[in-house]
């Protein structure tokens, strides 16, 4: 139960947020076909706040409350959950499983929405790209959807991301979009939560558009969302000095609420 803090010196109400944090893990979870690359800035700045780990569940199953149940499985205690695209809908699926286990999450860049039918075609033609050894060229074409114009040109923060993407292989690109494409409506479930829960969004993302995001802000009780000006869809990358400050900024406020 929270403490009354109000008669305790700063050194004390500072004390016992540390001691708070220290109990709780940071999961990290990244986006499809993603890993700990897209999450480096964060990485090596929130860690300062409390431990913090980067979950590769969406590696091991094939259907989102799989690997939501993995997550619960494989990181004991309370959690702070901060999702990014398919990262996010793990999270909210951990919402929906077990709510009692997190005391907050952030929701970036992502959609609570089940899949549209013209989206589920976009995704069986590229898995059939995939697997047609043309993994490269269907990548490259999303470059410019998945960033900002003003960085879709960078070629080192592109390349980054088309390494690690292809890294992930043929099969985990396939696997990954079909866990995508049968994910459950999340909208269904998210007027129950009840912890803290920030919603982060590129101001010009086009393949989780900013309506997805001011939806699942409208539905969560009290939920803080911001815009991230100047960029796309990847924004753990694009505009990681702000996504890494509004996130910081954020754990000190949950976890001195806690206190």
């Amino acid at each position: 139960m929270p403490r009354d803090v109000r008669n305790l010196a700063p050194e004390a109400v500072e004390n016992s947020a540390l001691i708070i944090a220290a109990m709780t893990q940071l999961i990290l979870l990244p986006g499809l076909a993603s890993n700990a690359v897209m999450w480096q800035h964060q990485l090596t700045h929130l860690s300062a706040e409390l431990p913090v780990q980067v979950s590769t569940v969406h590696t091991l199953h094939d259907r989102i409350e799989a690997m939501a149940s993995a997550v619960l499985e494989e990181y004991p205690g309370r959690l702070i959950l901060c999702g990014a695209s398919m990262g996010g809908m793990v999270a909210m699926e951990v919402l929906r499983q077990a709510p009692q286990r997190v005391r907050a999450a952030a929701l970036l860049g992502t959609s609570a929405r089940p899949e549209a039918d013209d989206i589920r075609r976009l995704r069986e033609a590229a898995i059939r790209l995939f697997q047609d050894g043309r993994s490269l060229e269907v990548l490259r074409a999303n470059v410019p959807l998945a960033f900002h114009a003003s960085r879709a040109q960078d070629r080192a923060l592109t390349g980054t991301y088309l390494d690690f993407v292809l890294a992930a292989g043929v099969d985990q690109l396939v696997r990954q979009n079909r866990a995508v494409m049968a994910r459950p409506d999340a909208r269904q479930h998210l007027a129950h939560v009840n912890c803290p829960v920030l919603v982060l969004c590129g101001d010009s993302d086009q393949l989780t558009p900013p309506d997805c995001s001011h939806e699942i802000a409208a539905l969560v009780p009290g939920a803080q969302l911001m815009m991230v000006g100047q960029c796309g869809h990847m924004l753990t990358m694009e505009q990681p000095e702000f996504v890494t400050a509004c996130l910081r900024d954020w754990l000190r406020v949950v976890n001195a609420a806690a206190v």
